[in-house]
């Protein structure tokens, strides 16, 4: 079955398991943007745990704005921040070498648009996977879509649906245990080549 789902920002394990699992893949284009959601937000596990980066955004409350308009505000050098962040999390991983050449563009190269570079952000890492990355975008926005598994609600952060994956050895799991769903830059970086079969094993709980 085709999967509804909102590009976001290196997604976590689940939205992974969705668009692994789905026929097709539909991103939802023609929703307004919504503030504190996986939209401009990933979460890795740091050194002292759950570590958010959040991609600073220009957008205001006052006058709705659709998700595919809004622009990133770069003034706050974030994606030094970000690959320094990633750097000191996964250095250590069995396969941050292998692939951090392919990621680094990501963080050394200008961007401006939050749902372009997310997109962009998925097309690497299906090509770390050596997986064909073929989508298509809404053209309205339906807020009870037919035919498709609308896994839309997995962007939302404030009310996330709680998942339960088989764990997988992670860097800093002897100092704080196994942490669940989190980025899949943590599956690749730990897991490497395997981490599409872990995504196919998975059950998805929507």
């Amino acid at each position: 079955m085709n999967s509804l789902i909102h590009p976001t920002y290196f997604p976590n394990v689940a939205h992974f398991v969705a668009m692994i699992k789905a026929s097709d893949i539909v991103f939802e284009v023609c929703d307004n943007y919504q503030k504190q959601t996986y939209r401009n937000r990933t979460s890795i596990y740091g050194a002292n745990g759950k570590l958010d980066l959040n991609i600073p955004v220009v957008y205001s409350q006052k006058n709705r704005q659709l998700y595919k308009d809004i622009k990133i505000f770069n003034s706050e050098n974030w994606q030094t921040q970000h690959l320094k962040s990633l750097e000191s999390a996964y250095r250590t991983s069995p396969f941050f070498e292998f692939y951090i050449d392919d990621l680094m563009p990501l963080f050394t190269s200008e961007v401006d648009n939050l749902m372009n570079h997310n997109i962009k952000c998925l097309e690497v890492v299906f090509e770390c996977l050596q997986l064909p990355f073929n989508y298509t975008v809404t053209k309205t926005f339906e807020l009870e879509p037919k035919l498709v598994m609308d896994a839309r609600l997995l962007a939302n952060s404030r009310k996330e649906i709680p998942q339960k994956f088989k764990p997988y050895a992670q860097v800093f799991d002897d100092k704080h245990g196994y942490l669940d769903n989190i980025s899949i830059l943590d599956l690749l970086f730990n897991e490497g080549p395997n981490t599409e079969l872990y995504l196919i094993s998975q059950t998805l709980n929507l």
